[in-house]
């Protein structure tokens, strides 16, 4: 006879009817399965990272923090942000900041900082590759997130095309010491031609309920 293969709700069944496991009272065996299966599919929410020494208030409401003749690479962020269970979040503020193609971060103005408030749970923004900041061993982008009903989020996007990497950002993203997870480290797509390349990114911001 085959070996029985048990999936998460035959076993959740098991412990219902052996007593193991204690259903609250006014609550069906449906909704406890429900519950928990639930539960076990919940998402992280994505890894916190410093918000350094850099950030400032009342970053200008724009998606286009490149101007048309900036040095540097042209750079495309987008995402969405979301709940652990994978649901949109609504009413999100987004506040982004980085250093120029020089690495060098404007402290007198706001060049290379921004403020979205998408109308749906998707955000973009036109930026540049960000230089190396000499702090710093890895380029990055910074986000400070807020939402209605959620904890704030601090975070930091990082390019997995960066050089520091060696071409391995699965073994190496730990040379920067500030890096937190390896899912901050995300892929990068370029687009155009040689001589008019645009690079893309996308980073995906899981928030945790307050």
């Amino acid at each position: 006879m085959p070996e029985r293969v048990w999936s998460r709700r035959d076993v959740l069944r098991q412990c219902l009817a052996a007593g193991v496991l204690v259903v609250p009272v006014g609550c069906g065996e449906a909704e406890v399965l429900h519950a928990w299966l639930d539960a076990q599919n919940e998402r992280q929410p994505t890894a916190h990272v410093e918000m350094g020494p850099f950030y400032k208030k009342h970053a200008p409401a724009t998606k286009a923090m490149r101007l048309p003749n900036d040095p540097g690479l042209p750079l495309k962020i987008s995402g969405r942000v979301i709940n652990v269970h994978g649901e949109p979040v609504q009413g999100a503020k987004i506040e982004v900041w980085q250093a120029d193609h020089g690495g060098l971060y404007d402290l007198e103005g706001y060049r290379y900082r921004a403020t979205l408030t998408p109308p749906s749970s998707e955000y973009a923004f036109d930026s540049v590759m960000p230089g190396h900041y000499p702090a710093r061993v890895a380029r990055h982008v910074h986000y400070f997130v807020t939402a209605p009903g959620h904890r704030p989020l601090t975070t930091q996007l990082y390019f997995a095309t960066d050089e520091v990497f060696d071409g391995n950002p699965d073994k190496n993203y730990s040379k920067d010491p500030l890096i937190t997870a390896r899912d901050l480290v995300r892929p990068v797509t370029l687009a155009g031609t040689p001589e008019a390349s645009i690079a893309a990114a996308e980073f995906e911001l899981v928030m945790g309920k307050a």
